[in-house]
């Protein structure tokens, strides 16, 4: 017996890194999971593999979280396929690229918002009703310690997180009493949007990795998913607007984030 057997969750940018892992590890635990991602390839294999890996139902809906109607589709999809929602994760991102903050276009920083802020405060409004309907109902928001540590070069994306951690605990304070637990994790991961850094910076990566206390960048799905499994079951039905630094401890002295940028 899994300790989310019966439940059902949503999981948008699910088809790779944090998203794919939060989704494996909600499979694991016995959720049925909604996989909600633009990239069709991606999405469809993820949904695959939680179906062939767990035996859970799974559905891929391709989602783009900047556009309202189809978060809302997103939504109404989940509790049509599943009968219930009990969990959201508010993960997707596309990147924008690194700027410096007086090179960086207004268009990203409205995209940055689009995605990382209104697409969760669309997607918990549309959810609410549901999760608020069995004492069972979390929302779980993907945030990041490039906001908290005001990271360089990367102005919209620090921004939307920062907006996303005070929408988390407003909606915390706000729904507690509905017993929907509504946490945030900043999650350090060897994701597919970190390996593209990395690459490109392999000193900076190398040197982050062994800044790490740990001495490692997390799995998404073992280091991560597991955190966010905890988040969506019982276990946490008296945790609620949290930031949960899911990092191997490297926010504790922050760390070298610097990119190469033009």
């Amino acid at each position: 017996m899994g300790k989310l057997d019966g439940r059902a969750a949503i999981v948008t940018g699910a088809g790779m890194g944090v998203g794919r892992g939060i989704a494996g590890a909600f499979a694991r635990e016995g959720a049925n999971v909604l996989v909600a991602e633009i990239d069709t390839e991606a999405g469809e294999s993820t949904a695959q593999w939680l179906r062939e890996q767990w035996g859970v139902q799974a559905r891929f809906v391709r989602t783009d979280v900047a556009d309202r109607t189809q978060v809302e589709a997103m939504v109404d999809a989940a509790a049509a396929e599943f009968g219930r929602l009990d969990i959201l994760v508010n993960n997707a991102w596309r990147g924008l690229g690194y700027a410096r903050l007086e090179k960086t276009p207004a268009e990203n920083m409205q995209a940055g918002f689009d995605m990382g802020v209104m697409a969760a405060f669309w997607a918990m409004q549309r959810a609410f009703p549901e999760l608020a309907q069995r004492g069972t109902g979390r929302v779980i928001n993907l945030c990041s310690l490039n906001g908290v540590n005001a990271h360089m070069y990367s102005v919209a994306y620090n921004a939307a997180k920062e907006a996303l951690r005070t929408l988390t605990r407003t909606a915390a304070r706000e729904w507690a009493p509905k017993q929907v637990c509504c946490n945030v994790i900043c999650p350090g991961a060897a994701s597919a949007a970190y390996q593209r850094v990395a690459d490109a910076n392999p000193q900076m990566a190398a040197t982050m990795a062994a800044a790490n206390p740990m001495g490692r960048i997390g799995d998404p799905l073992d280091d991560i998913g597991t955190v966010a499994a905890f988040l969506a079951g019982d276990d946490s039905r008296y945790l609620t607007g949290n930031t949960l630094f899911v990092d191997g401890g490297a926010h504790i002295n922050g760390v070298q984030w610097a990119p190469d940028v033009d």
